[in-house]
C-alpha cells in the first residue's frame, strides 16, 4: 500500500544519470531567469549581494531537492507533496494543498507567466503597454480552449523548446563579458529597504523553483542510491552556475542602474546584434512562457484526477469529455480561476507596465508556498518516526542537519513573505483558508461516477514557471 492507503504505481527504473540532470536542468530554467534580475537588482544595496543571493539560492534549491528525493525513494506514487503531507499530517493537510494548488498556486503560477508572455508581446509587436492585461487573459483563455481540443505541444516539440531556451540564455553570457565593461560591477553600495534579503530571496527561489520536481524522477532511476544524489547536485549546481553567470553577464553588460530596467536580455544582445538579435531572445521568453502555461494546463486534469479520489470537492472535477478526451471541467475552472486572478491584480495594481503583475503574483502566492515546503520538509522527520520500516532506498545525508536547515529556511521565507508583503500574503492565506469549509461539508449520499480518468501524473507547481 502506498502512502494514502491505495496500491503503489508500477515504476520501472529507465532513467540514467544524465538523464535525470537533463530533466531537472530543463524542468528549473523557465523564463524567470529572463525575467526576476531586474527585480532582484531593484531589491539588493550592490553587485556583490547579488551574486551572494543567487549562489544561497542554489544551495537552498539543492538542499531541498534532497530532502524530497529521500521522500520520493520511500513513496514513489504519483501526487508528490500531497501523498507526503496526506501521510504525514492527515487527510485535512493533504485537502489544504489541494486546494492551494486550485485557487492560489496554479492559477498564480500561470497568471505570473500569462503577465511575462504579454510583456514581451507588447514590445516585440509596438502594440502598447495598455494590452498587457488584454494579452494576458488571451494567453489564457487560447490555451485553455487548444486544451480542451486535445491538441497539446508533443514532447518533441517541447525538449527542442527547452534546447532552445537554453542556448539563448546561455548566448546572453560571452555577449556581456566581451562587449560589457567590468567597471560596471565595480558600483558603489546604496540605500535599499529593510528585510531586502528575504524579499530578494522570494523572488531568487520562484525561479530556482522546479528542484523539487526531483520526486517524480528519483523512483525511475536506475542504481537510485548512487545517481539521484549525483543527478541532484550536478543539476542544481549546474543550474546556479548558469544563473550566477547570466547575472554577472548583466551586470557587466549594463551595470546595476541599467539593470534594474526590463528586458535584460534584450538590452545585453543588443549590444552585439543591434538589428535583431534582441528581438529574438524576446520571441524565445515568449515562446516559452507560451510552453510553460500550456504544460501547467496540460497537468490540470490529471492533478485533480489524483485529488478527486480522496476529496469529493474535486470529484467533479475528474471527468473527461466523452468527445474530446479531455478535463473540460477542470480545464474551464482552472482557466477561469487564472484570468480571475490576472484581472483581480490588474484592478488593484497598476500593471500598465506589466511588470508589477508578475511580482504581485510571486509575493501573494510566498507565503502558502512556502508554508507547504515547510510542512513537507517536516514530514521528513514525522515519516521517519511513523514508518521506521519503509523502505528508503536514498537518505538525505548529514540527516538531520540538512533538514532542519530546511525547515529553518522555510520558515524564514514565510516570515519575510508576511513581513516585506502582508497585503499580498495575507489575500494568499485568506484563499487558503476559504477551503476549509468545503472540506467539512457532509458527505454526499451517492457519487457520481467518473466518465474517464487517466492515469495520473506527477503533481507539482508547474514544471518551467522559474
Amino acid at each position: 500500500m502506498d502512502a494514502i492507503g491505495r496500491p503503489p504505481n508500477a515504476v520501472t527504473a529507465r532513467l540514467g544519470l544524465w538523464d535525470a540532470v537533463s530533466i531537472i536542468v530543463g524542468i528549473i530554467i523557465g523564463v524567470g531567469i529572463f525575467e526576476i534580475p531586474a527585480t532582484v537588482f531593484r531589491s539588493v544595496p550592490g553587485p556583490w549581494e547579488v551574486l551572494i543571493v543567487w549562489t544561497v539560492g542554489g544551495l537552498l534549491a539543492l538542499v531541498g531537492a534532497l530532502c524530497f528525493a529521500e521522500l520520493a525513494s520511500a513513496y514513489p506514487r504519483s501526487g508528490g507533496e500531497y501523498v507526503y503531507l496526506t501521510r504525514s499530517c492527515g487527510s485535512l493537510v493533504g485537502y489544504l494543498f489541494a486546494w492551494a494548488q486550485f485557487t492560489l498556486l496554479r492559477p498564480c503560477n500561470i497568471g505570473a507567466l500569462a503577465y511575462v508572455f504579454a510583456l514581451y508581446a507588447a514590445h516585440v509587436w509596438r502594440i502598447g503597454s495598455h494590452t498587457i492585461l488584454s494579452l494576458a487573459i488571451l494567453s489564457v483563455a487560447a490555451l485553455t480552449a487548444i486544451n480542451i481540443l486535445g491538441v497539446t505541444l508533443g514532447a518533441a516539440a517541447q525538449n527542442v523548446l527547452t534546447a532552445v531556451k537554453l542556448l539563448g540564455l546561455i548566448s546572453v553570457i560571452p555577449v556581456g563579458f566581451l562587449w560589457g565593461s567590468w567597471a560596471n560591477v565595480a558600483t558603489e553600495v546604496r540605500e535599499v529597504e529593510s528585510g531586502w534579503f528575504g524579499h530578494a530571496m522570494i523572488f531568487v527561489l520562484w525561479t530556482y523553483a522546479g528542484w523539487n520536481e526531483a520526486v517524480y524522477v528519483a523512483a525511475e532511476v536506475k542504481d537510485g542510491r548512487r545517481n539521484i544524489p549525483r543527478a541532484l547536485i550536478a543539476g542544481t549546481l549546474g543550474v546556479t552556475v548558469i544563473y550566477l553567470a547570466v547575472n554577472l553577464a548583466y551586470l557587466v553588460g549594463t551595470g546595476m542602474e541599467v539593470a534594474e530596467n526590463q528586458l535584460l536580455a534584450y538590452d545585453i544582445i543588443a549590444l552585439a546584434t543591434p538589428e535583431g538579435g534582441g528581438q529574438l531572445i524576446i520571441l524565445l521568453v515568449m515562446i516559452s512562457a507560451l510552453g510553460a502555461i500550456n504544460g501547467m494546463i496540460f497537468t490540470t486534469g490529471r492533478m485533480f484526477a489524483e485529488f478527486g479520489v480522496e476529496h469529493r470537492v474535486f470529484r467533479p472535477l475528474t471527468h473527461w469529455s466523452r468527445v474530446w478526451g479531455t478535463p473540460v471541467r477542470a480545464f474551464v475552472v482552472q482557466g477561469g480561476v487564472a484570468v480571475a486572478m490576472i484581472v483581480g491584480v490588474a484592478l488593484v495594481h497598476d500593471v500598465e507596465h506589466g511588470k508589477r503583475g508578475l511580482d504581485t503574483m510571486i509575493e501573494m502566492t510566498a507565503a502558502v508556498f512556502w508554508g507547504f515546503f515547510f510542512l513537507t520538509g517536516l514530514s521528513l522527520f514525522i515519516l521517519r518516526f511513523k514508518d521506521p520500516g519503509a523502505p528508503r532506498p536514498f537518505r538525505v545525508p548529514l540527516y538531520p542537519l540538512l533538514p532542519l536547515i530546511f525547515c529553518g529556511w522555510c520558515g524564514y521565507m514565510i516570515y519575510s513573505a508576511i513581513v516585506y508583503k502582508p497585503e499580498a500574503s495575507l489575500i494568499g492565506l485568506a484563499l487558503l483558508a476559504a477551503g476549509l469549509p468545503f472540506y467539512f461539508m457532509p458527505p454526499q449520499r451517492r457519487m457520481p461516477p467518473v466518465a474517464r480518468e487517466p492515469e495520473p501524473v506527477p503533481v507539482g507547481s508547474g514544471a518551467e514557471h522559474g
